[in-house]
């Protein structure tokens, strides 16, 4: 068909030409917001671990935080799809969407206990759900089907360079704080929230002046259930085999309070805290580096084999935790090769979930698609956060990210059979 009949024909359908090149000005609008929303929430996620540990607050509960903010982001993203096919209005969720995260920040900035810190990272996490999957829709109309992961590999690099951006200067305030008068413990952490609002609301003017929405046509008739079950069989398989590894697949802020337990009897707290999150930044900048080179990849190969190949380095990342516990290590060095396989894994899971999901599924139901991909994956983190943490404290660590290990085996295995 003639570059003008394909115009024609997304005109016709209320849809605006794809451009040729994926580097256009969506694509790197939403990388950019994406770069700075990040850089806002994950200066958070590297000093929580810290944070917690001067308030007195065991892991226990830092899993059952993280474990409830990723169902309450999972979940959005269900009902956000939803409404966004109903209405019409995937900007404007967006960008409410990005607000609540600086808002999230406040709160755990004033916390003093669990409630609000509860309350703080649920209200960003809610922002969260709420813009991912019309975003990542948003970026598959944008482009066309052949170039996806290339554009998704470059929006998830984008995202992850906030991640390095964010956590390094974080973790360098948080140097230069301890040195001041202080009247609690916590002075240095909560100036370090503070400070991290203000990128939080760059990320909002900048999806809200540079995204273009390319589909505008709502859909009122959408029902949700039954959209739900005319999602493709072989997409329902593929998110059963994601839910299982998600099952296993705990937040990485547990990561961070590894590091920082296994350092602190040679370091003390703070430190550790310090270079647990310079762990962090390790991880997001290999997840940086990768992110395009996998997207690449996956658009010579194919999707699937590469996110079978992430997932078996998940599996990895967990067994190498639970062997630090087991053995006691307190090397720097030892605990970065099990930050660099965990960005190694991310890298790949982050880029082509998304990408393997816009393969199965048509677009009209590219937001639906997401958001069940969301939910998944969220409800399997809310089980696997709380489960990791739960069983660090109550049992062992190794138990834990063991158990953790098995069940991301499971989930590899799983998308292994959706691919034959």
């Amino acid at each position: 068909m003639a570059t003008t009949e394909k115009a024609a024909a997304a005109a016709s359908r209320g849809l605006e030409a794809k451009p040729e090149k994926w580097l256009n000005r969506t694509v790197a609008g939403a990388g950019l917001t994406s770069a700075l929303g990040d850089f806002c929430y994950e200066t958070t996620t590297v000093i929580l671990p810290g944070f917690l540990a001067v308030l007195g607050i065991p892991a226990a509960v830092l899993g059952l935080i993280e474990g409830i903010a990723d169902a309450v982001a999972s979940f959005t993203k269900m009902i956000s799809g939803y409404i966004a096919g109903k209405l019409g209005h995937r900007k404007l969720l967006v960008v409410v969407g990005y607000g609540l995260t600086p808002l999230g920040q406040v709160l755990i900035a004033m916390a003093a206990g669990w409630p609000l810190l509860l309350a703080g990272r649920v209200v960003s996490w809610f922002g969260k759900g709420l813009r991912g999957p019309l975003r990542d829709a948003i970026v598959t109309q944008a482009i066309l089907p052949e170039t996806r992961g290339r554009a998704f590999g470059f929006h998830r690099a984008m995202d992850t360079v906030g991640a390095v951006v964010g956590p390094l200067l974080g973790v360098s305030l948080l140097g230069w704080a301890q040195g001041l008068t202080w009247g609690a413990p916590s002075g240095p952490f909560r100036m370090v929230l503070w400070l991290s609002i203000l990128p939080g609301l760059l990320a909002v003017l900048a999806f809200l002046t540079l995204v273009q929405d390319p589909e505008h046509s709502p859909n009122p008739a959408l029902k949700f259930f039954r959209a739900l079950k005319g999602l493709p069989s072989r997409f329902k398989r593929y998110l059963g085999a994601v839910g299982l590894f998600g099952i296993g697949d705990f937040s990485h802020s547990l990561l961070i309070l590894a590091a920082t337990q296994l350092l602190s009897a040679s370091m003390g707290v703070v430190q550790a805290a310090q270079a647990a999150g310079m762990l962090y930044v390790w991880r997001n900048i290999v997840q940086v580096l990768m992110s395009y080179p996998v997207g690449m990849l996956a658009d010579r190969i194919g999707s699937l084999p590469v996110l079978i190949a992430g997932y078996a380095l998940g599996v990895l990342t967990a067994v190498m935790t639970a062997a630090a516990f087991w053995f006691g290590i307190e090397s720097f060095l030892c605990l970065s090769a099990i930050f660099l396989v965990a960005g190694l894994y991310m890298a790949v899971q982050e880029a082509l979930e998304s990408t393997v999901t816009a393969g199965m599924v048509s677009e009209e139901m590219l937001a639906m698609s997401f958001g069940a991909l969301g939910t998944v994956n969220g409800a399997g983190k809310l089980v696997s956060s709380s489960l990791v943490g739960v069983l660090w404290t109550v049992a062992s660590p190794v138990f834990g990210f063991g158990l953790a290990a098995v069940l991301m085996a499971a989930g590899t295995l799983g998308v292994m059979r959706v691919r034959r």
